[in-house]
């Protein structure tokens, strides 16, 4: 019987220092976005702020304080406020699917017209140094912001042709690569809900013979400090 090796249900973690950059609308905080199959949560560790999320049915802020745990699902726009040292543990689901692409930053319409376009104005030189990264990090958090605020204005005043909009071009962009995360899926939150039922069945004819078999896995950070969409992360391998 095969048992899932990875955290539980194939979800990823990371802790996130959220950026405390200065936004036009003078507001701290990180690059609004969406993920187009991953629920996300969070839970509040450190300092306080707030989440911005815009959907279909509207414009919601939701306070993070210690100890707060929040989760939205795909299709989501969310912007991390930074007010006071916000830090968080972040869970997201798909054996952590965002890292590998499952993210659309909500640029402009003139930067969403086609992967190429949108990649030129989301990439950071991760080969030059972090002054450069950061500079490059801020800027597209900036672009995200300009065309966030134009979304949550239109949809505010009753328009939902912008943010309809923004859905289909995000879906434009991330479809070439729906094959490589259906892969993901299949070794990932398949294969742990699989495992499942397999330990179900064997419970329900009396065997047990997959507890012999258990592993216990423990792991540090594989990297530190990185730029991510909503501030600085330290990740996992997993």
């Amino acid at each position: 019987m095969v048992t899932f090796e990875g955290l539980p249900g194939a979800v990823a973690v990371s802790h996130l220092s959220v950026y405390d950059w200065l936004a036009a609308d003078g507001l701290r905080g990180g690059t609004p976005h969406l993920h187009l199959t991953c629920t996300e949560g969070y839970v509040v560790v450190g300092g306080s702020g707030s989440v911005q999320t815009l959907t279909a049915s509207g414009y919601r802020e939701t306070p993070l304080t210690p100890g707060a745990l929040v989760w939205f699902t795909p299709g989501t726009i969310h912007r991390l406020v930074n007010e006071d040292g916000l830090r968080l543990v972040v869970l997201m689901q798909n054996s952590g699917l965002p890292e590998a692409g499952d993210a659309v930053l909500t640029l402009p319409p003139r930067h969403l017209a086609d992967p190429d376009t949108y990649r030129l104005a989301t990439a950071l030189p991760l080969s030059e140094p972090e002054a450069v990264q950061e500079r490059a990090a801020l800027a597209r958090r900036d672009l995200a912001v300009e065309g966030f605020l134009a979304l949550r204005d239109a949809t505010e005043n009753g328009d939902p042709e912008p943010l309809a909009a923004f859905h289909r071009a995000a879906a434009a962009l991330v479809r070439p690569r729906a094959a490589e995360w259906r892969g993901r899926w299949e070794k990932g939150a398949a294969a742990a809900a699989a495992a499942t039922g397999d330990q179900l069945d064997a419970l329900e004819a009396g065997k047990a013979g997959h507890l012999a078999h258990a592993h216990v896995h423990a792991e540090r950070p594989s990297a530190h400090g990185a730029f991510g969409m909503c501030g600085r992360l330290d990740v996992y391998r997993t």
